[in-house]
């Protein structure tokens, strides 16, 4: 019963960070999107499902399942079903998502909770589907239930996050919360699991190994972090006032009338025609 928190605390953390970078990412764009429109908001929203639902929630699952070691127990690890479970839970963000942003009603935030929940639940076992091990594995109903209600909760409670804030320190608070909430859920999960190790050996079982998708998992996530963190410094230009553009401030009616009259009798030296009479009594005019 969950043997990989026994062992080491380090991969709990890292997992937890992910979790936390992920979920500060997705709420920083989800505020965009509710202040931008047209094709803007859709860049912002796919942004916000991709680090929610991709990072915050698939990365962190994933990167915690790499500690999940029974004792004498090989595990393997279906690739195709690993990535389907990436799919689900970033598909399910995105129409919760856009729900929640488009229609900003408490009935459809609920909705919106429902079905992003679900959809995190679902990319869980998924995920715990693909493992391919020899032993038998059992899951505890009663930790299946907290888990489920773990997760609904904690996803209405981001949706509702990322439809009201907005600034660093509550974007940054909540970030943490929602990593609390995401890494809380996959490990009450994970501490219904009770795998029973096979009389005898049987080789190892098919599929790839940990490392094999750690690494390629790893570079996405580097180069995931760099494309988000340029759309995060153009979103702050664009959002940042001009203030070498300022309004040039017209004369006032009086003032250029003033001007008007008093450049009224000017005439170049080099201008061709009749020169304007002079008055008599100018004091400026050459006597001959």
């Amino acid at each position: 019963m969950l043997d990989h928190l026994s062992q080491n605390w380090l991969i709990p953390a890292i997992a937890f960070t992910v979790s936390v970078i992920g979920s500060f990412l997705g709420l920083s764009f989800a505020s965009r999107a509710r202040r931008a429109t047209g094709l803007v908001r859709w860049q912002w929203l796919t942004l916000a499902s991709l680090s929610l639902g991709g990072m915050a929630v698939w990365s962190m699952h994933f990167i915690a399942m790499m500690g999940f070691s029974p004792p004498g127990v090989a595990i393997r690890y279906d690739a195709v079903l690993t990535m389907v479970s990436g799919v689900i839970a970033i598909a399910a963000m995105a129409v919760a998502l856009t729900l929640t942003i488009l229609r900003r009603r408490a009935s459809w935030l609920l909705l919106s909770g429902f079905i992003s929940g679900t959809g995190i639940v679902v990319m869980h076992y998924t995920g715990m589907y693909s493992m391919n091990m020899h032993g038998e594995t059992h899951h505890d109903p009663l930790y299946v239930a907290l888990a489920c209600a773990i997760g609904l909760v904690a996803a209405t409670v981001a949706l509702w996050f990322a439809s009201r804030l907005r600034g660093f320190v509550a974007i940054t608070t909540a970030s943490v919360a929602m990593g609390v909430a995401v890494t809380s859920m996959h490990y009450t999960a994970m501490m219904g699991m009770h795998v029973t190790a096979p009389a005898f050996s049987r080789g190892t079982p098919d599929g790839s190994s940990a490392p094999d998708l750690l690494l390629p998992l790893i570079v996405g996530l580097f180069v995931f972090l760099l494309i988000c963190s340029l759309f995060l410094l153009l979103g702050v230009e664009e959002e940042r006032p001009s203030h070498s553009r300022r309004p040039v401030r017209a004369d006032p009616p009086e003032a250029e009338g003033e001007r008007e009259t008093a450049s009224a009798g000017y005439v170049p030296r080099h201008a061709t025609g009749a020169r304007p009479a002079l008055p008599a009594d100018d004091v400026w005019t050459r006597r001959r």
